[in-house]
């Protein structure tokens, strides 16, 4: 990337909209190691709204508990710090995104995608031995890594059209058409856009590097990433701007030791759990 796309890139980054304060504060303690789940609960419990969308989200079907949740602090002992964390991340990212994307894209398909691959990812995450917090880590990149290409579609929306069009012949692969027509893809942008909103390290790498296997980061997250994205597009949920389904890598069939086919055989309450994980998109959403 030379150094007059990466200014473009850094100028469209800067025209979408910071995280609430809030959830600033929760991010910068919960990467502190010294941090206590009740200083995470204290900064949470200053906004009323944002505490009112934790709760109700907690008590949905997508986290199946057995008793109803009725403050922050009940949830911090049944989530756990991290996925507290995460479920605050999810929740204010869906809420960042300006109105104005559906006039440019497709949001009810680009969430749906974007949703199933964070519920494959953490099913994946599942059946590789990764515990309940840190599947967590799952979901959030999952749900995030396709950021990028909302701040395309919203700030350089003639050549991201170019690129998706592009990008539906056979065979073609949407990363690739967006490096031959705006110079970066939208792992690219969504990386900045991810140091924009200071996310945790590990996942603004696995965001800015999600389509550069065998390159640095979280190997385990990064492989259950790929095998998701290719699960979702090849089921149909929502669209990613490209239908084109990657085979697997070697690497990454060697590590479930199973085709793309048999994972999905054995996940077959995916798209109940996508189902379950709408609840994301309707509160992150509602103002």
């Amino acid at each position: 990337m030379n150094n007059d796309v990466r200014q473009k890139l850094l100028e469209a980054v800067e025209r979408m909209p910071a995280f609430p304060k809030s959830v600033h504060q929760v991010l910068e303690l919960s990467g502190d190691i010294n941090c206590s789940q009740k200083d995470l609960v204290e900064v949470i419990k200053k906004d009323p709204v944002f505490t009112l969308k934790i709760l109700r989200l907690v008590n949905s079907p997508y986290f199946g508990l057995s008793r109803e949740i009725t403050s922050i602090n009940h949830a911090s002992v049944y989530l756990g710090l991290n996925t507290l964390k995460n479920v605050a991340l999810g929740l204010a990212a869906v809420g960042a995104i300006p109105r104005s994307a559906s006039d440019r894209l497709d949001m009810g398909a680009f969430w749906l995608h974007s949703l199933a691959v964070a519920a494959c990812a953490s099913m994946l995450g599942r059946k590789l031995g990764v515990s309940r917090d840190d599947v967590a880590n799952y979901f959030a990149a999952g749900l995030l890594h396709d950021i990028g290409k909302v701040v395309f579609a919203l700030y350089m929306p003639g050549r991201f059209e170019t690129a998706t069009r592009m990008a539906a012949e056979p065979g073609a692969v949407l990363h690739h058409c967006e490096r031959e027509v705006i110079g970066a893809t939208h792992a690219d942008i969504g990386g900045l856009l991810a140091e924009k909103w200071h996310l945790p390290g590990e996942l603004r790498e696995v965001i800015a590097a999600h389509h550069s296997m065998g390159e640095g980061g979280d190997f385990m997250l990064k492989d259950c990433l790929f095998a998701a994205d290719q699960i979702s597009k090849k089921l149909s949920f929502g669209s990613a701007g490209n239908f084109d389904v990657e085979p697997l890598p070697t690497g990454v069939g060697h590590r479930f030791n199973m085709t793309m086919d048999e994972l999905i055989a054995d996940m077959p309450s995916l798209g109940e759990e996508v189902e379950n994980a709408r609840i994301f998109i309707k509160l992150g959403e509602s103002r």
